[in-house]
């Protein structure tokens, strides 16, 4: 398998989830704004969506967007626990996370990686994260550890990596002690320190 990713971007998240499960991969950074890899490809030959993650499976096929893409890798080595058995309530519960950070704090963060976004657009998406995090950490402060109880998975990976936007966007995880306290318990974990070293983050 092939990871296409940019250092830091929603790529990290399947980088995380790749390393967790132990599984073989190959990637190659992508300059998004002049969609040519490192290795000088074009980009848009790959994914003509243009942004990261992309997945090359070992078969060729592509496979995009990082929430079906972790899922896909959690399901590859089951045993890891990373995704709840399909057709569980378990594994629906894991799809809502997903989802939640995909529209609700992923999307958030956008204006404040767009050169031409307004302050208005801004103040909004911030006035959204503030909100939506507040959700998170009154989740977070039962004692749990990750987001759907004892075990790592998938969601985590994704959540950890738009906790690492939050300097970009100035909202301060301060005013949720359980949101630093959560970022830094995964970030301790060793396959997301390999990640990061991966990306030159560490």
């Amino acid at each position: 398998m092939k990871l296409y990713y940019k250092p830091g971007a929603c790529s990290l998240s399947p980088r995380i989830v790749l390393e967790e499960a132990g599984l073989p991969y190959e990637s190659e950074a992508v300059n998004l704004q002049t969609k040519v890899t490192a290795g000088g490809a074009n980009y848009l030959d790959i994914n003509a969506k243009g942004y990261v993650p992309a997945l090359v499976l070992d078969g060729g096929e592509l496979l995009t967007e990082g929430p079906a893409i972790v899922q896909y890798l959690a399901d590859l080595v089951p045993a890891t626990g990373l995704a709840p058995t399909h057709g569980t309530l378990a594994r629906y519960q894991l799809q809502s996370w997903l989802t939640f950070i995909g529209t609700e704090l992923h999307r958030s963060c956008s204006p404040f990686f767009n050169p031409s976004a307004q302050d208005d657009w801004k103040s909004a998406a911030r006035a959204n994260l503030t909100r939506r995090l507040g959700f998170v950490a009154a989740q977070l402060a039962d004692g749990r550890q990750y987001l759907t109880g004892e075990t790592f998975t998938v969601a985590d990976a994704y959540l950890y990596t738009v906790l690492r936007w939050m300097p970009a966007t100035g909202v301060d995880l301060a005013s949720w002690p359980a949101l630093p306290a959560y970022r830094d318990r995964v970030g301790a974990r060793p396959a997301v320190q390999k990640a990061l070293q991966a990306e030159g983050l560490a």
